[in-house]
């Protein structure tokens, strides 16, 4: 971080680094990692305004093109402007420490918690309008994407209920938002996280999933999963409880959450619900088709209490307490679960504001932040809605004190983010087309402070002297439940999401208990001065992408991760000569990386039209790894290493194992078909990394 810009080889840098205090040595220790990780490569006006929140200022469908991104330029004189010469990085680094306080966050909180802000209700309402005239406050030309959505919730006269024999274990305040609806008998089996090597083990003992209702406990994996697992073998229903993560947790506590496996609308795939706006029916692939509810875990207690069956194996045991023994199931023990969820047409809001750049404004990093929550929310969204918005203010204030970036920092408020991303998708569906080519960058605020310790942090003296690889414990694959993945699997932006935590976690997510008093003692009562180190860590990412000449996304990294999963496939592939034309493609690839490279060390770093043409390579590459060959509709994860479906590496991989082991439905014209499409999505972004069409070096 020594004022080289990370990811590129750049000759001396003038920057200059002055010494650290104990939270900037740890923040700057952050950022070199978390740069790594972003380099995603590894791995987006106000018409009018009223006070009302009833009457946020609408987009209509005549507004979409101007009104759901920043413009570009209003004043084309503003554009001639030389902002030069602009502060230095160590300048940069000190007027932002100097923006943010701990006091100033103490106030937000108090400002910005509410008990009841679901999406699209007035609570939600309420905290929109105030992100909204901040951004005005900030004259941030601040704007509304509105969104009418259908959302699950439940019914108002039926209660979802769960029965054991002929005894109502209760009725449930919690739910899981897009279940199938109905009622269900059937055995109950206990499968412990609902991961498929747990239900897999359950077959091998004697005991048949299907049609059965199958009893969970949260953890290790998303509840949407655990759902869709259950639908692969058959299951006709999923309960869920709190696993509890102490002793003397309230075991009342209800939880919320979804199971749509997928982001965004489920009734509306692939493209967005601007203003009502009408297509045939539709819905996710993503939808489960069995019912799904959650309990608290004193029913669950209830329900092992009367369970019988064989004994579960010791892995499967949890903390509840009371139970002597947890078992599988047995013959006698029958259940039944009623789901009366309904689907609501609600009109939702994000809001935007953006602080545009001085040389390339039509370029921008996304800053964004999840507004809404089931219940209180205070970890899951209410912290990283005071650092957007805190965030926003600080770096307002940066400009007017002489700071010129080179590009636009937009922020974005999203809402509906507990039922699956959903104001996050629709809004990259509206922009599908154009955000990958205007936004290079998303970093998320969601769930950003959970205990007290950094999970991405190490020492600053350790940080330096490691490797890549060094960090495969610290650094996660991003998942479909991260509010950055959209960005990132679907829309082909370089994303990432940190966070602050303890060994044992957060065990409040999807609850109520998720409040000021639990995060205050999971942070020590230091909450304040984690929030201004959180807000040092993403602001110096935005930071540092919008002031370099060159973008810090390092299109190297790239090279080792395709090199590892080479590696896999290698041992697994009969089919030489389509693993020699995937290397080929890996060859070109590299080559195109280090051409990059090249050019950036050899060219004039003060020429701006030489600078936007190699970062607008640069920027192209994660979204030239989106499968072209598929519809974004259909399969909207498309992302050839991060996404899901068949024309992921994971798929092929995986299809070369069941090939080899000669696994039913596994088919050799499908692994071609597979290997060839990878092979040509790999060669294309090589193609396009390297430049101009006489610049290829078409071998493959």
């Amino acid at each position: 971080m020594e004022g080289t810009e990370v990811g590129h080889r750049h000759p001396a840098s003038t920057y200059t680094q002055r010494p650290q205090r104990r939270y900037r040595t740890l923040c700057y220790g952050a950022l070199l990692i978390l740069f790594i990780f972003l380099s995603g490569y590894l791995i987006g006006y106000v018409t009018h305004r009223k006070p009302e929140a009833s009457k946020l200022p609408e987009t209509g469908p005549a507004a979409c093109t101007t009104a759901g991104q920043p413009e570009e330029s209003k004043d084309e004189g503003d554009a001639a402007v030389d902002p030069e010469p602009s502060l230095d990085w160590s300048d940069i680094t000190s007027m932002l420490r100097q923006k943010l306080s701990s006091s100033a966050f103490d106030d937000l909180l108090r400002n910005f918690a509410m008990d009841s802000h679901e999406a699209g209700s007035s609570g939600d309402e309420s905290l929109a309008n105030k992100v909204l005239y901040t951004f005005k406050s900030l004259n941030m030309n601040p704007w509304n994407d509105e969104h009418y959505v259908q959302l699950q919730m439940p019914s108002m006269t039926k209660p979802n209920k769960i029965v054991f024999g002929s005894e109502e274990i209760g009725q449930p305040k919690g739910y899981l938002a897009y279940s199938a609806t109905g009622t269900k008998e059937g055995k109950v089996v206990y499968a412990n996280f609902g991961q498929i090597e747990e239900l897999k083990y359950l077959l091998t003992t004697g005991v048949d999933l299907s049609e059965k209702i199958v009893l969970m406990r949260t953890g290790q994996i998303s509840l949407a999963e655990k759902v869709a697992n259950a639908a692969k073998f058959n299951a006709s229903a999923v309960l869920i409880y709190p696993e509890p993560p102490y002793d003397g947790f309230d075991t009342k506590t209800e939880l919320y959450g979804h199971v749509h496996l997928g982001t965004g609308d489920p009734y509306t795939p692939g493209f967005p619900s601007f203003n009502h706006t009408q297509f045939p029916p539709a819905k996710s692939s993503g939808l489960p088709e069995i019912l799904a509810q959650t309990i608290t875990a004193d029913m669950a207690l209830r329900i092992h209490q009367k369970m019988g069956g064989n004994d579960a194996p010791e892995n499967f045991k949890g903390n509840l307490k009371g139970i002597s023994r947890y078992r599988l199931g047995g013959d006698g023990d029958t259940m039944t679960v009623t789901v009366n969820n309904v689907l609501v047409d609600t009109k939702i809001h994000n809001i935007f504001g953006v602080l545009n750049g001085f040389i390339d404004p039509d370029h921008y990093v996304v800053i964004g932040a999840q507004r809404d929550s089931f219940s209180k929310g205070y970890a899951k969204s209410t912290v990283g809605t005071c650092l957007l918005v805190e965030l926003a203010r600080a770096i307002a204030e940066m400009m007017k004190g002489g700071f010129r970036p080179k590009r636009s920092i937009v922020f974005a408020s999203w809402s509906a983010g507990d039922y699956g991303s959903v104001g996050t998708t629709e809004w990259l569906e509206g922009y599908l087309s154009s955000l990958d080519k205007k936004a290079f960058t998303y970093i998320s605020l969601d769930g950003v402070i959970q205990a007290v310790q950094l999970k991405s942090i190490l020492p600053h003296n350790t940080v330096v002297s490691r490797s890549l690889e060094d960090f495969e414990e610290i650094l996660e694959t991003m998942k479909m439940e991260d509010g950055a993945y959209p960005f990132l699997a679907f829309s082909g932006i370089p994303s990432i999401s940190f966070r602050f935590v303890s060994d044992g976690g957060y065990g409040y997510f999807g609850t109520p208990l998720d409040n000021k008093a639990n995060l205050e003692i999971a942070t020590e009562q230091r909450l304040g001065d984690f929030c201004v180190s959180a807000a040092q860590v993403a602001g110096q990412m935005a930071l540092r992408l919008v002031h370099d000449h060159i973008l810090r996304l390092d299109v190297t990294s790239y090279t080792r991760f395709i090199r590892k999963h080479m590696v896999m496939i290698n041992n697994r592939a009969n089919f030489i000569l389509l693993f020699l034309w995937l290397i080929s493609a890996m060859g070109s690839y590299n080559r195109a990386a280090d051409s990059v490279i090249d050019e950036i060390l050899n060219s004039e770093l003060e020429d701006r039209e030489k600078c936007r043409t190699i970062n607008n390579r640069i920027m192209r590459v994660e979204h030239n790894l989106l499968s072209q060959y598929v519809s974004p509709r259909d399969v909207p994860f498309r992302h050839i290493f991060f996404g899901t479906g068949d024309y992921t590496v994971s798929a092929l991989t995986d299809h070369l194992r069941d090939l080899k082991e000669q696994v039913v439905g596994s088919d050799a014209d499908l692994l071609r078909n597979q290997f060839a499409l990878t092979t040509w999505t790999l060669q294309s972004c090589a193609n396009d990394l390297a430049g101009d069409v006489w610049a290829l070096d078409n071998e493959i």
